[in-house]
């Protein structure tokens, strides 16, 4: 089975909000090495929201915004990569783009090699274009790597009627289809992603990272939270 996990900056930021909580790295390396033995094949695209928001910018041009963005993702997996190697695990980083020696550049049969070398394989700097979320990029590299799945790690533990921290009466769906998405605005991922998701078929799980032994849980289907279809 392969998979493909998207991991939000601000999850992996904890309570601080910003930056890494290594607790957490530490506790998501955990969980994917148990994966990894087990012969499940890990992609992991990592958001840059601990780092940089900078769409919420009126002073800076929207191109240098999201190029400012890809190279947080870029940072994100860096680090996290290196953790994942702390707890015994063989990794790589690709990149749509040259990073110098820091990555290696992102190509279909590169990955495929990587995977069956048994490394998970970082995905960094989103399309490598402005104007398209980490959130495509998830999708799109799920896509051309031929995933099973895409597991959606968020900081809420699933996909609600309303956001659940200013509407209390908003209700967590346990399955629910990408068309309805679509159609309720509920913007689980931006409408591109979403339409990746429509024409690709690709199924997604999205739940809450704190939850305990959250990402096996998601992987065997036994989870707290939303099935998407």
């Amino acid at each position: 089975m392969r998979i493909l996990l998207k991991l939000s900056g601000e999850a992996l930021a904890g309570e601080k909000k910003t930056g890494f909580c290594e607790e957490t790295v530490r506790n998501v390396a955990n969980q994917v090495k148990e994966l990894v033995l087990n012969g499940t094949e890990v992609g992991i695209v990592i958001g840059g929201g601990n780092f940089w928001r900078g769409r919420t910018s009126e002073n800076i041009d929207r191109t240098k915004a999201d190029q400012i963005g890809m190279l947080a993702t870029v940072m994100n997996c860096i680090y996290v990569s290196e953790i994942f190697r702390s707890t015994g695990m063989k990794t790589n980083v690709l990149t749509p783009f040259e990073c110098g020696s820091f990555t290696k550049l992102f190509s279909k049969d590169r990955a495929n090699k990587y995977f069956r070398k048994g490394m998970v394989i970082f995905f960094a700097g989103g399309t490598g274009h402005p104007f398209f979320s980490t959130d495509t990029g998830v999708v799109l590299r799920a896509a051309e790597v031929d995933a099973d799945l895409i597991l959606l790690a968020k900081a809420v533990d699933g996909v609600y009627s309303d956001d659940p921290r200013t509407n209390p009466a908003a209700v967590r769906y346990d399955e629910i289809s990408i068309d309805e998405v679509i159609a309720k605005n509920l913007k689980v991922v931006d409408l591109t992603a979403s339409i990746l998701v429509k024409e690709n078929n690709l199924p997604m799980r999205v739940f809450g990272l704190n939850g305990k032994d959250s990402i096996i849980n998601a992987v065997s289907g036994k989870f707290v939270g939303t099935l998407i279809k």
